[in-house]
């Protein structure tokens, strides 16, 4: 139990990935992924050690079995990687009374996406470790400029994130992953479409609502019915439906589209009103250095995605037959005593440097490439709605932010005091 094999199955390889293994699946009880999330999220850099220490165990050959999956996984891991190595471009945020934050950040032509699409938001001044999903509000064909995002001050992360963004700032340091999402608009099919939300659970409907007004606008493109069903706490919480429209809106965008919002208030009895919380815009001073999002492989991500499979997977053969020829076989000479776990050390890091080497090169091509529309970008936005770049709130905030609620307020119906019956 306790010997490591030299040339046969070791033991302890296997009796240490068996114990990586339980501790990563320890960790998704829903008491420990609900109350301690950091815990959950960080025990699963377990699978670290599970996946190196199984190759250990079970050695190279049987290994090859799962290496396609393996392969790409890897290739997914390091692109990711080299994407999050990049402080992206935020232009401006939005401050809603209710706790939440619209973030704005500038953006190539070239990354598209689709509605529901997710991405990873870091902020290094927070914690350099920890990750974080949103949905994507912003809709690609309507703001082929920006990307945004809609984050709910709840847990700790978040509260912190709000409470920096409520204090004077002209800087956010932030990284991110993705985005990623479906490949198609599924919901397009349909006559009639009804979105179920609770609280910042709308977000996802948001970048929905965004495409369909896109799509409005084009030659006069038949739309689904909508039937928005948003369940709040609060009044104040009734200011997300700001949102439906970016910054850069207007109530015009809504004329053709067929949107019909039932809004549930479920802790108040009857309308409430503060003045003294407003809906407040930021507008941030970037620096040369932070980059517009743009797509990690370019346009083309599909062949260059190819291109650095292929390419990486032949320059893996080629290193494995060096290694085998100039280093394995003076010393073993065919005769099955070399070393299987060294074999397969060999292997893994035969595999990592030829997709770091192939993915590394594709990734600063694309960059180079897009340098220049990211110098433009740089030059274009920025700018606040008056004209004003040093400009961090300004006074027009209300009149702004009133003018999509006015658009929906015919739409729109409140109910107070009571739940939605989905019966």
């Amino acid at each position: 139990m306790l010997k490591w094999s030299h040339s046969h199955i070791s033991n302890v390889a296997g009796e240490i990935a068996l114990l990586g293994g339980l501790g990563l699946w320890a960790a998704t009880f829903p008491q420990i992924r609900r109350k301690t999330f950091e815990l959950f999220f960080y025990a699963h850099h377990l699978y670290i050690i599970f996946v190196f220490f199984f190759i250990l165990h079970v050695g190279i050959g049987y290994t090859f079995i799962m290496l396609p999956g393996f392969y790409l996984f890897i290739v997914d891991r390091y692109l990711r990687f080299l994407q999050s190595r990049t402080s992206v471009r935020l232009l401006s945020a939005r401050l809603l009374p209710c706790n939440v934050v619209e973030l704005n950040f500038a953006k190539t032509h070239g990354l598209t996406y689709n509605p529901t699409s997710i991405m990873f938001v870091n902020v290094p001044s927070i914690s350099k470790l920890q990750w974080h999903p949103f949905t994507v509000s912003s809709n690609s064909n309507m703001e082929p400029d920006k990307l945004s995002v809609i984050i709910k001050s709840e847990g700790s992360w978040s509260t912190k994130l709000h409470q920096m963004l409520s204090s004077p700032i002209e800087r956010l340091d932030v990284s991110i992953e993705g985005p990623y999402g479906p490949q198609s608009n599924h919901f397009l099919r349909h006559d009639t479409i009804v979105m179920v939300s609770g609280g910042s659970g709308i977000t996802p409907f948001i970048s929905i609502i965004r495409e369909l007004i896109f799509r409005s606008k084009i030659s006069q493109c038949k739309t689904p019915d909508m039937i928005l069903i948003a369940v709040f706490k609060s009044s104040l919480d009734l200011t997300m439906l700001d949102l439906l429209l970016p910054m850069t809106g207007s109530p015009s965008d809504l004329s053709n589209l067929k949107l019909h919002i039932e809004a549930y208030v479920t802790k108040e009895k009857e309308p409430t009103t503060d003045n003294s919380k407003r809906v407040r815009s930021i507008w941030f001073k970037p620096l040369p250095t932070d980059k517009p999002m743009a797509p990690i492989l370019g346009p083309n991500s599909w062949f260059w995605l190819a291109a650095i499979i292929s390419s990486s997977f032949i320059m893996f053969l080629i290193l494995i037959g060096i290694i085998t020829r100039f280093y394995i076989y003076p010393r073993d000479h065919n005769k099955n005593e070399f070393s299987a776990s060294t074999k397969a050390v060999l292997n893994v890091l035969a595999i990592c440097v030829s997709i770091a080497a192939t993915a590394s090169a594709a990734v600063f091509w694309n960059k180079k490439q897009y340098s220049r529309e990211a110098t433009q970008v740089q030059n274009i936005e920025g700018q606040t709605p008056l004209g004003s770049p040093n400009l961090r709130a300004y006074n027009g905030d209300r009149e702004l932010e009133s003018l999509p609620h006015q658009s929906l307020a015919q739409a729109t119906k409140v109910h107070y005091g009571g739940r939605p019956d989905l019966n």
